[in-house]
């Protein structure tokens, strides 16, 4: 498909920055979401016709309502846009605990909500989430990242069956490392004594010290299959992006069925006699 309107929050840095160039180099006009304009400018003088910079607060839900409604003729919808804290659960602050679930769950969910009367109403048009392979797998540290990526797959799974029968697509992506300064964009919590030794002091370190290094992920290649993706007439649900996001799910599937398998007989002897339960089609 060509002339597409594509719509990307996050667009200025990372991903979403080399999702951005690679959909205005197929020919694309973009409205890039951010939220320091000046952060655009190479690019916007770069594709000044195709590229529309957007100032747009995506926690604040009158404004994404807003823009939504100046650009009623978006194709593709990117929730890219997000953050990670952290640090142990108990070293969270409660704005720590705001930002995470605001950024990385509620913003995205307003996002859709924002567009997806237009599309039902063309009958076409595409969601395109940016989870993480932290949306399918967790590690200590990150509590409330995961339980916002986790909580946007499970938003944008049911809402995939909610409104393909519109003729809207809907795409996970679930990246693992990536090589965009990771971890300088970090946001690290005041740490406890009780947990340097720990767990997550443990992994806090290693990623201080080893994080950017190991990132493997190329951003721009990564955006070149999400783009690719994007243009499949039946795209998968979700696609996992980076070979250390596929060797942990991998891992987490093969002993989440084995657990489950084990549970066979005991799921089994609970049941009322003559009752299949609730098994919807």
């Amino acid at each position: 498909m060509s002339g597409q309107k594509w719509f990307i929050t996050g667009a200025s840095g990372g991903l979403g920055l080399a999702l951005t160039t690679k959909v205005l180099a197929e020919g694309h006009p973009v409205i890039a979401a951010v939220r320091r304009v000046e952060a655009m400018q190479a690019l916007k003088q770069a594709w000044p016709d195709l590229l529309e910079v957007e100032s747009v607060d995506l926690t604040n839900r009158e404004q994404v309502q807003s823009v939504a409604a100046r650009h009623p003729d978006v194709d593709v919808v990117v929730n890219n846009a997000g953050g990670a804290v952290i640090g142990a659960m108990e070293e969270m602050s409660e704005a720590d605990i705001q930002q995470q679930i605001t950024l990385n769950l509620l913003a995205p969910i307003h996002v859709t909500r924002a567009f997806l009367g237009t599309l039902r109403a063309k009958k076409r048009g595409t969601f395109i989430h940016v989870s993480s392979v932290g949306g399918r797998a967790a590690f200590p540290g990150g509590a409330l990242y995961h339980a916002a990526k986790f909580g946007l797959e499970g938003f944008a799974e049911a809402v995939a069956q909610e409104v393909s029968e519109f003729g809207i697509k809907t795409i996970i992506i679930e990246p693992g490392s990536i090589r965009t300064g990771f971890v300088a964009n970090i946001h690290w919590t005041q740490e406890l004594e009780d947990y340097k030794g720990s767990a997550v002091g443990k992994l806090r370190r290693w990623i201080e010290e080893n994080g950017d290094a190991n990132a493997s992920g190329d951003p721009v290649k990564m955006a070149d299959a999400i783009y690719t993706i994007s243009q499949m007439p039946e795209p998968p649900l979700r696609t996992v992006l980076g070979g250390d996001a596929y060797g942990v799910l991998e891992a987490g599937y093969t002993r989440s069925l084995a657990a489950l398998q084990a549970q066979k007989d005991i799921a089994g002897s609970v049941m009322l006699e003559g009752k299949t339960g609730f098994v919807p089609e």
